[in-house]
Order: C-alpha cells, then sequence, then structure tokens
C-alpha cells in the first residue's frame, strides 16, 4: 500500500479554488446538457416504430468486431458507480463534509452517466445485442471493483483518469468514424458527442495534474513514472462474461479493438508521448535526484515501447461474445 504523506492532503486543500474554476470551464450544466432522448427515436411519436425500424436497418450492416468493440465500451461506460466511488475515495476528497473536489465528483459523475444510458438504449433498439448478456457483463463489472493500486493517492488516479480520458475519446471517435463509413450517420452523431464529452475532461484532469506540478514537482514526477511502470489498465480489465473468471474477456474485447484500429498499442504510446509534452515534463525544474530519475525514464519511455509494440502482431478473430452470439 502506498503510505500517502500529509503534504497531498495540503495540496488538494491548495488547489480547491482552482477546481472551482474547472467546474465552471470544464463541465456543463444540466440546462445546457445533451441528454440521451435526444439522440434516439421518441417513443411518444407516431413515428417511433418506423424510427426504430430505420435504426435497425442501419446498424445490420455493422461487422462483428464493431458490435463487440461497441459493447464492450458501453459496459466499461455503465460501471460509473464504480469511478466515482473510487474518485471519493481519495485523499483530499474523502475527508472532506463539502469542497470543490466533491462537486466536481459529483457534476462530473452526472456528465458521464449519460453515456452509459445513450449506448444501452442504442444496443437495446439494434435488435442485434443479447441485452441479457450485457446487462450480466456489466453487473459483473461493478461487483467485481476497481482496483488500480492507487490508494487513494490523488497524483496518481489523476494520472490515471488524464490518461483513461484520452484513450474514451480516441476509442468513441474512431467509432463514430468507422460507424459513418458504414452510412451509420445516426451512430456516428451518438459516438461523437460522446467524445467530444471526453475530451473535456481530459483536458480538466490534464489541468489538476499541471497545477501539481508546479506546486509538488517531485512528487508528481515520481507517482507519473510509478503509474507508467504499472501500465495504465483500462477500466474494462475486469470485464467478464456469464460463467467468467474475472477478467476472462478482456483480452478478446481489446483484440477486437486493436483488429478495428480503435484503441492500439501504439495508441497508448501517443498518449503517453502526448502527456508528457502537455506537462513540459522535459523543462521541469527544483527536481531531486529521484524526480529526475524518474523524468528520464518517462522521456526515455515512448521510444521503448514503440520499439516492442512494432514486434507485435495483430491478434486473429477467434472468439464469439454471448453478447453477440454466432459470427455473421
Amino acid at each position: 500500500m502506498i503510505k500517502l504523506a500529509y503534504s497531498r492532503l495540503e495540496v488538494m486543500r491548495h488547489l480547491e479554488g482552482f477546481v472551482e474554476e474547472g467546474i465552471e470551464k470544464f463541465l456543463k450544466s444540466v440546462e445546457k446538457s445533451w441528454q440521451p432522448a435526444d439522440l434516439l427515436p421518441d417513443s411518444t411519436q407516431h413515428d417511433f416504430f418506423d424510427k426504430v425500424k430505420q435504426l435497425q436497418e442501419s446498424a445490420r450492416e455493422l461487422p462483428y468486431d464493431f458490435w463487440a468493440v461497441l459493447i464492450g465500451d458501453t459496459v466499461t461506460e455503465e460501471a460509473l458507480p464504480t469511478y466515482e466511488a473510487w474518485l471519493m475515495s481519495i485523499e483530499g476528497i474523502q475527508q472532506e463534509k463539502e469542497s470543490s473536489w466533491k462537486e466536481w465528483v459529483r457534476k462530473w459523475s452526472a456528465e458521464e452517466n449519460r453515456h452509459g444510458d445513450l449506448l444501452n438504449r442504442y444496443l437495446y433498439l439494434s435488435g442485434r445485442v443479447n441485452m441479457r448478456e450485457v446487462e450480466v457483463s456489466t453487473q459483473y463489472l461493478i461487483a467485481d471493483g476497481f482496483d488500480l493500486q492507487t490508494a487513494g493517492d490523488p497524483y496518481r488516479s489523476f494520472i490515471y483518469t488524464s490518461f483513461q480520458e484520452l484513450a474514451t475519446n480516441m476509442s468513441h471517435g474512431r467509432v463514430a468514424a468507422l460507424a459513418k463509413q458504414a452510412d451509420n450517420a445516426e451512430l456516428a452523431r451518438i459516438c461523437a458527442i460522446i467524445a467530444g464529452d471526453e475530451m473535456r475532461h481530459a483536458r480538466a484532469y490534464q489541468s489538476f495534474v499541471k497545477k501539481i506540478f508546479e506546486v509538488d514537482p517531485n512528487e508528481m514526477m515520481l507517482a507519473f513514472a510509478d503509474m507508467m511502470k504499472k501500465k495504465i489498465v483500462m477500466p474494462a480489465h475486469l470485464l467478464r462474461e456469464t460463467g467468467g473468471q474475472i477478467g476472462s474477456t478482456f483480452e478478446h474485447f481489446s483484440n477486437a479493438a486493436q483488429r478495428l484500429g480503435v484503441y492500439t498499442t501504439h495508441d497508448y504510446i501517443q498518449i503517453l508521448s502526448k502527456l508528457i509534452k502537455g506537462w513540459e515534463i522535459e523543462h521541469l525544474g527544483d527536481l531531486n535526484d529521484k524526480g529526475e530519475k524518474a523524468r528520464d525514464y518517462l522521456m526515455a519511455l515512448p521510444d521503448r515501447l514503440k520499439r516492442i509494440a512494432d514486434r507485435m502482431k495483430l491478434p486473429e478473430l477467434d472468439y464469439e461474445f454471448s453478447w453477440i452470439g454466432k459470427r455473421y
């Protein structure tokens, strides 16, 4: 377990005003937010069934791997309760009765909650998915927890959220592009809008980390290096299906994403490089010996990972998901 220094709590309290500004800058009010009902057929209208039929016709042309990725993304979004609970347990958030940090987590969660609702309803209306099996995977993912080895440390936790929000932005954005290529404008719009939310959230968490680098550069650098040594795991890394062991489905989901080019090992490296550049790691001052060593490790890491990634082969399609059934 990571032993947290009292300075973490001091830094979190120091950033209260900055986070309050971030709520206004990076999150939207309920009144200005889109809702899932805005993007799907309206069941109160006389043409509801006609529009559902059109939606199903458009969905029919989407390939097997596409459905695997879309469902995996949906289950990931639906597991929001675990992410909110994890954020609320962070040092500097957990012990405060009320704070800008707690307000941030609640409002961030409220925005994120719409993503799973929207994607779930699309899957249901599509007629191409075994919804009971999808719901089983969602319940499993929430019940199995969310262990990232961050031990409530805000520095490590915000490294993770910065990385992961960029990854989900990339994934949803590329699914949107693939849907557009398949002439499914409705689904393309859905995924593109979700991707836009994820980018706003990514910018917010990156700004939190950048601010911590200004206040506590050595500890932040050590936290960044530590998280990259452990590797950034996806929120769905414990994904499973009926009768499966914890995490047994994740590799198959990940393989489908790689085959489609939705999220690959090279994308992981690209995100790492973007964070290193955005946080100006190369130019940070006031580092001690440990901080300098951590920086050296981080600066060399993208090239090392590229050499490994270049040797990796694309996984073959050899798995049938219970969510989809027979390959068609």
